[in-house]
């Protein structure tokens, strides 16, 4: 099943968990630690709920409080992209708004690793194809798509036993792409 079709048939907490899967493995982009966003992990985990209560709004509260920066002045595209997924995220997980967040940052999040991939074949203002497979893209893109999918799969499959093997699968990204950028950094330097 390609990601449109994931993402068009998740329920609230894949939504949830899609998005904040992205921005999640963009965190090193906006200087945050590995722990930035566990407030709103644990909303997803919460086995009765959706994400759609007031713990949701109170944690987005936080973290957009602790990963405040800059704004566009001064930094690259990849951290602006990853600055307004955040921004966009709703504070009522619920509704079409969810869904057009989650697919917002799966286009965004895949842009941000096209535009960091080391020798990119691709012009990095073209957009991933996300209804095909991985075949022809940069590896790091390539990764990304693949770890999207997984989370919304997990989701899927396991509602909100799914949330801890999608953290999972996202800290690995987070990982990668942290890597990346201070490879990036210290070409710069």
């Amino acid at each position: 099943m390609s990601l449109v079709e994931l993402i068009a048939r998740a329920d609230t907490r894949g939504l949830a968990a899609s998005g904040l899967a992205c921005l999640d493995r963009c965190v090193p982009l906006l200087d945050g630690d590995d722990e930035a966003l566990r407030p709103l992990w644990a909303t997803l985990a919460d086995a009765s709920g959706d994400a759609s209560g007031p713990d949701w709004a109170e944690a987005l509260a936080q973290v957009r409080d602790k990963l405040a920066g800059p704004g566009a002045t001064g930094e690259d595209e990849a951290a602006v992209l990853a600055r307004r997924m955040l921004a966009a995220a709703p504070a009522e997980c619920s509704g079409p708004v969810l869904r057009t967040w989650a697919d917002a940052c799966s286009v965004a999040s895949l842009r941000i690793h096209r535009l960091l991939a080391p020798a990119a074949g691709a012009a990095p203002e073209a957009d991933v194809p996300r209804d095909a497979g991985t075949e022809g893209l940069p590896p790091l893109v390539a990764a990304e798509l693949r770890r999207q999918a997984a989370v919304l799969e997990l989701l899927a499959g396991h509602g909100a036993a799914g949330v801890r093997p999608a953290l999972e699968v996202s800290t690995e990204g987070r990982r990668v792409l942290r890597a990346v950028v201070s490879r990036r950094a210290r070409g710069r330097g």
